[in-house]
């Protein structure tokens, strides 16, 4: 099983910024994929930012500009930095996996558990 665990999340001001991490691990996965999503309360969950292994990346465009997505291949690890934020960037943030599974013979996705971003004004 695939497993997802998210930190940084946290209280800023508008204008501040913040670094979200992620660490995927799991058993016979290979990760495609690596991204960050947001879900606000009342609204559907929408894409931040995507990264292959090959390090393409996709962004929003509410973020372009302001974050910035890292991915580690050989730790499995993807970094949202978010600078300039602003109070419409407050939700709950998922770190999201496309992995492959090596025994199953296919793509799956994957979600953590989230972890909460305030932007106060």
């Amino acid at each position: 099983q695939v497993q997802l665990v998210e930190s940084g999340g946290g209280l800023v001001q508008a204008g501040g910024s913040l670094r979200l991490s992620c660490v995927a691990s799991g058993r016979f996965f290979s990760f495609n994929v690596l991204g960050w999503y947001r879900q606000a309360p009342g609204n559907q969950r929408e894409l931040d930012a995507t990264i292959t292994t090959g390090g393409n990346t996709n962004y929003a465009d509410s973020v372009k500009g302001r974050f910035t997505i890292f991915r580690n291949n050989a730790e499995n690890t993807v970094d949202l930095q978010m600078n300039s934020l602003n109070p419409e960037d407050t939700a709950l943030y998922y770190c999201y996996a496309e992995a492959y599974s090596a025994t199953l013979y296919g793509n799956y996705d994957y979600w953590g558990q989230g972890t909460q971003v305030t932007v106060s004004s």
